[in-house]
């Protein structure tokens, strides 16, 4: 392993960024916030529509806990009351699958500029997986929550930190209702350790923050989680009202108890100060050809290929430039087509010999579009306006489509070759 050179943590620690050489998957252990995590292994991932589970980002906060899947419940308070076994979710509840792009909030971090804070993500952290489960609005309604409101679902997870305090994250009863599970498998095999055993929540479309691991209390509140609403020891609302928060450097984000709009991209437009990091906001990234190894064109093309994804909302148009931003033509959006997963695109370039810098962008069924590039620190108020996506001190929710580009050496394609 090579180790790159250590980085500031939120708690002015310090990280070690690892890189395993051969494979190209990143693994950090940030022994400050104690992050775990394990980059997805190459560009090509991203073009294809199932992310096998090894190449699959990991991030967690604390250690795994010890874990008797026999023995696990999953607690239900606040408007709930009551527990299920793992057993229980299986045998008495619907089974279902959802497909579900799963970002870390953070996915880009390392590209602002000046570096923020913890696990320096490129692009990497983002993948589609199959996850099967039991749907929560099953749960609910066999526990006496019969119909969504404008309450809250608290999710609790079972990795406790040294201290004792609690990884919380609470979701709208109507996201829980619409779409959510709470999950077992993964691509047809059972939940790994890594991947929260036995049981996660799984919220299609919004970032990785939001889709609790080892879930041991799920609790119905009036409002999101804030410090002291959940009736136990710890500090419970930290993962919440504090971090994952999109902020300018300096800033102490207040506690909400709600806000009006989830939609990320609306909360970073003005609707909430200092947003939280609940749907994915449009974004894109091509997988083909990854840059690695200069590419030969086949009866004068080559193909480019990518994914891109827009959280709660649809991808509308994808478009690709070879040629730095100067010019763009439209992809062709084809595969899969599920709500809360990302859409395969691909696009003939008729390319020419020589090295070119690709691009793309995605543009979402409400006409947003990512920005070109991430601002300076004291831009935050006019950059999305500026084409730019707002610095701020966590480095979370960037889309800029700029900084995922790729450099790609063409050949002179052996048809060239054999003309006279």
């Amino acid at each position: 392993m090579a180790t790159e050179r250590p980085r500031k943590t939120r708690h002015g620690e310090i990280a070690e960024i690892l890189r395993v050489k051969d494979s190209g998957v990143r693994e950090t252990r940030d022994e400050a916030d104690k992050y775990t995590v394990v980059g997805a292994a190459r560009r090509r991932t991203f073009a294809n529509w199932l992310t096998p589970i090894e190449e699959h980002f990991v991030c967690h906060r604390n250690d795994i806990p010890a874990i008797d899947a026999e023995a696990w419940t999953v607690s239900l308070t606040g408007q709930l009351a009551g527990a299920l076994s793992v057993a229980a979710l299986k045998e008495e509840f619907p089974r279902v699958a959802v497909a579900h792009t799963m970002e870390c909030a953070g996915n880009g971090r390392g590209q602002h500029r000046p570096e923020t804070g913890s696990v320096q993500w490129g692009f990497e952290a983002a993948a589609t997986a199959i996850w099967t489960g039991a749907p929560v609005s099953s749960i609910l309604r066999a526990n006496g929550v019969t119909a969504p409101s404008d309450g809250w679902l608290t999710a609790i997870g079972g990795d406790l930190s040294n201290d004792g305090d609690v990884f919380a994250r609470s979701i709208p009863l109507s996201k829980a209702f619409d779409d959510c599970i709470l999950a077992y498998e993964m691509n047809g095999e059972p939940l790994p350790r890594e991947h929260g055993y036995p049981v996660r929540l799984v919220v299609p479309g919004w970032y990785g923050v939001n889709n609790v691991k080892w879930v041991e209390e799920l609790r119905v509140m009036d409002s999101m989680v804030t410090e002291g609403s959940l009736d136990r020891s710890g500090e419970h609302a930290f993962w919440q009202q504090v971090a994952y928060r999109i902020h300018p450097r300096g800033v102490d984000p207040d506690a909400n108890e709600s806000v009006e709009t989830v939609d990320t991209w609306e909360q970073l437009e003005g609707a909430v100060d200092h947003p939280y990091t609940f749907d994915g906001n449009v974004k894109s990234v091509i997988g083909t050809p990854d840059g690695e190894n200069a590419v030969t064109p086949r009866d004068g093309a080559v193909e480019v290929r990518g994914v891109a994804w827009a959280g709660d909302d649809a991808v509308e148009r994808v478009e690709v430039s070879t040629d730095g931003g100067w010019s763009w033509g439209d992809a062709e959006l084809f595969g899969p087509e599920y709500a809360g997963a990302w859409r395969l695109f691909r696009y003939d370039w008729r390319a020419e010999p020589g090295r070119h810098a690709l691009l793309s962008r995605a543009t979402d069924d409400r006409g947003r579009r990512q920005p070109a590039t991430i601002s300076e620190p004291d831009d935050w108020r006019d950059a999305l306006d500026e084409d730019a996506f707002p610095w701020n001190e966590g480095g979370y929710a960037a889309n800029a489509y700029e900084p995922n580009g790729v450099t790609v050496d063409v050949l002179e394609s052996d048809d060239s070759r054999s003309e006279p």
